[in-house]
């Protein structure tokens, strides 16, 4: 089944964040409130306003991702945007909406990671170690490389 590991990792993780837009939904989060939102509303929530960058580095996500999600964000009112003291830098600020949302957030993000371990303990292995072990092995060789390897040389490994 490694030839469908795209399709089921996709898969796993529409899953998972079906299950907690789910138990957002029912604390009464915003409509429109995405499980991607969490982590940048409770970044800026703990270090007060950040340029996109900043976001990204504390998340752990590309620029791009992290400027996508706060698009998002803004549409939904729930964080805004002002130019930096350099003017190509936009930082991010919660919006009152959001700062309403942080009790309930809170509430589910402890509530999800409790949740989270116990799952994990039904692994043979722990999800995330292994995810966290993924990316380290595609930071040090990329898919693409790999790839490449395997069509230059069919019999490598």
């Amino acid at each position: 089944m490694s030839e469908l590991l795209g399709t089921r990792l996709r898969h796993l993780l529409e899953t998972l964040d079906g299950d907690v837009a789910a138990t957002q939904r029912r604390l009464g989060l915003a409509d429109g409130f995405r499980p991607r939102f969490t982590p940048v509303v409770r970044a800026l929530a703990a270090g007060g306003p950040a340029s996109i960058r900043e976001l990204a580095d504390t998340l752990g996500v590309t620029h791009s991702a992290a400027s996508q999600t706060v698009a998002q964000m803004v549409r939904q009112d729930l964080v805004v945007t002002e130019a930096g003291a350099d003017a190509r830098r936009r930082i991010v600020r919660l919006t009152a909406k959001a700062e309403a949302l942080l009790p309930a957030l809170e509430r589910e993000w402890a509530a999800t990671l409790t949740a989270v371990r116990a799952f994990e303990a039904e692994l043979a292995y722990p999800l995330s170690r292994l995810v966290d072990e993924a990316l380290a092995a595609l930071e040090r060789t990329p898919l693409r490389d790999r790839i490449s390897q395997v069509l230059e040389d069919p019999e490598a490994p």
